[in-house]
C-alpha cells in the first residue's frame, strides 16, 4: 500500500511537470519589422468560456500594417489559473510592430 502510494504521488507530480504552456503566433502582412513589443492580458473566466476583457491586436498596433500577435498562456497565467481553481483564466497578447 505504502509502494502504490508514493507511485500515485510520483506520477501526479511528473504529470504537473509534463504539463506546457500553449502559443498561438499569427503574423499580419510582412511581420515584425522593428521589434518593438506590446503586451497586454487577457481576462476570462471559468477555464475560457466567459471573455472579461480580450485585448485587440489592431488596436495596440497602433496603425501599423505588418506585425506578429502572440496569444500566450504564460507560467504566470498558468499559476493564477491553478491557484483560482480555473475561475479566472488569464491569457497573454504580444504584438511585435
Amino acid at each position: 500500500m505504502k509502494k502504490l502510494t508514493s507511485n500515485l504521488i510520483l506520477v501526479c507530480g511528473l504529470s504537473l511537470f509534463m504539463t506546457s504552456c500553449y502559443t498561438y503566433t499569427h503574423v499580419v502582412g510582412k511581420g515584425a519589422q522593428t521589434g518593438v513589443e506590446v503586451k497586454k492580458m487577457n481576462h476570462y473566466l471559468i477555464y475560457g468560456l466567459a471573455p472579461l476583457n480580450i485585448s485587440n491586436p489592431k488596436e495596440m498596433a497602433g496603425g501599423v500594417e505588418d506585425y506578429e500577435v502572440t496569444i500566450t498562456h504564460t507560467f504566470i497565467d498558468g499559476l493564477i489559473n491553478a491557484i483560482t481553481f480555473g475561475i479566472y483564466t488569464p491569457t497573454t497578447t504580444i504584438v511585435k510592430k
